[in-house]
């Protein structure tokens, strides 16, 4: 019994984790979970061309 909550719990962050990465890409965040992603021209390979360096 308790491998099945285990399970269920699984599969509800995956299908959450999905979920959250399908709205970010609607909403046209190029890197979605960089700070910068909405002031990103490029696809932030590495570093996001708007970030100012300090």
């Amino acid at each position: 019994m308790e491998n099945v909550i285990v399970v269920c719990m699984l599969v509800a962050i995956a299908a959450g984790i999905i979920w959250y990465l399908v709205r970010a890409k609607r909403k046209g965040e190029t890197c979605v979970g960089c700070p910068y992603a909405k002031q990103c021209g490029s696809k932030c390979s590495g570093g996001c061309s708007g970030r100012q360096n300090r």
